[in-house]
């Protein structure tokens, strides 16, 4: 019986030690939720969240209908929402906008503004050479969206990404835009797939929009996707998607009206975007989603895998703490936003292999444990 007790205890003591639950703020990633295809809907595309003033966590995103999945195919913005900080979410999608053509909407950004509207920008495709972003804005935590603003007044296939459009200290509204020269009527070749990195900018909460700098391409590489995020210094940092096995970066010292030339930096990816952003968990800390594949393994090289996250503490100088979120060889994961809670974060993603997106929730010390 005493030596019973004694190894009761020493397995008491050992599951004190060893056995105590994950705080709140560093769990690892789990899957939160997961948009798959289904009938008349065979693509969900990336999208992204703003949390509303009753806490509720709104995630708009493209659903697809019909029969094709490429981005010109029709398609309407819808949401889904959670009401436990990310934990679940709603069961079915809740549309808010049709194309008044019933062509294709896509890449939205979300903002806080600074005048405490809600700002909800998106791309309106119509046609492999006609690509345009355009604002709304809701008054009333996204119950209802006003008329639509044209952000870029020329005709053209403007690029913008998701999660891309940011607010600076100053009040001043970026959208970093690539622009591809394609004729009317026409279909894209090697010539239209070098984009031109082009900012938009406003100084009025998004009422009217002015071209900012372009950013020049000394090494000729493709240049397509750009995010952009403002620094610790104020400065703006500009990751640009290429087909040079890396990230190239450009900067701005004056708040989006000229750019440096780009150049190749250290975040090595295959011809796909990564994304980028500050964390107000740490302040002056970055936080970079991407595809950490400098095409040295064959048997991925040039693909959408695996999905990596780092932190930098020195304005994207340098990397650390990488960390794997998905890395099934087959999968194709690309356009991720990350939104901050109070003590997680969440990232929502598209996988190209599946058409499908997911969302995974994340404790918000876990990037540094």
């Amino acid at each position: 019986m005493r030596i019973f007790m004694i190894l009761f205890l020493i397995a008491s003591l050992s599951y004190k030690n060893y056995a105590q639950p994950v705080a709140e703020d560093q769990f690892s990633p789990e899957t939160v939720l997961v948009l798959p295809p289904g009938e008349n809907n065979p693509r969900n595309s990336e999208g992204d969240f703003i949390t509303l003033k009753n806490g509720r966590i709104l995630y708009i995103f493209t659903h697809f209908t019909g029969n094709s999945y490429m981005d010109d195919a029709p398609a309407y913005i819808a949401s889904r929402y959670s009401d436990d900080g990310g934990n679940t979410w709603s069961k079915e999608d809740t549309k808010i906008m049709q194309h008044e053509e019933g062509k294709n909407l896509m890449s939205v950004s979300l903002l806080r503004l600074k005048n405490d509207n809600i700002a909800m920008f998106y791309l309106r495709k119509n046609s492999t050479w006609d690509c345009i972003p355009f604002m709304r804005i809701s008054k009333d935590e996204a119950k209802t969206w006003g008329e639509p603003i044209q952000c870029i007044n020329e005709k053209g296939y403007f690029v913008v990404n998701n999660n891309r459009v940011i607010q600076l200290k100053s009040g001043r509204l970026l959208i970093p835009a690539s622009k591809h020269e394609v004729k009317e009527g026409g279909e894209w070749d090697k010539a239209s797939e070098m984009g031109r990195m082009v900012i938009y900018y406003s100084d009025d909460n998004g009422a009217s929009w002015k071209k900012g700098g372009e950013v020049s391409n000394p090494d000729q590489a493709i240049h397509q996707e750009p995010g952009i995020v403002q620094l610790s210094n104020s400065n703006i940092l500009m990751i640009i998607r290429t087909d040079r096995n890396a990230q190239y970066i450009s900067y701005s010292k004056d708040h989006g009206l000229s750019w440096s030339p780009s150049v190749i930096s250290n975040i090595h990816s295959p011809l796909s975007p990564a994304s980028i952003s500050q964390n107000p968990h740490r302040p002056g800390e970055l936080v970079l989603v991407w595809n950490n594949n400098n095409g040295d393994n064959p048997t991925i090289k040039g693909k959408r895998t695996p999905l990596n996250i780092a932190v930098s503490d020195d304005d994207g100088n340098t990397w650390k703490k990488t960390k794997t979120l998905e890395e099934n060889k087959s999968g194709s994961y690309c356009y991720t936003a990350i939104h901050f809670t109070e003590n997680s974060i969440l990232l929502a993603y598209f996988d190209w292999s599946t058409r499908q997106i997911v969302i995974k929730k994340l404790g918000k010390e876990w990037l540094n444990s």
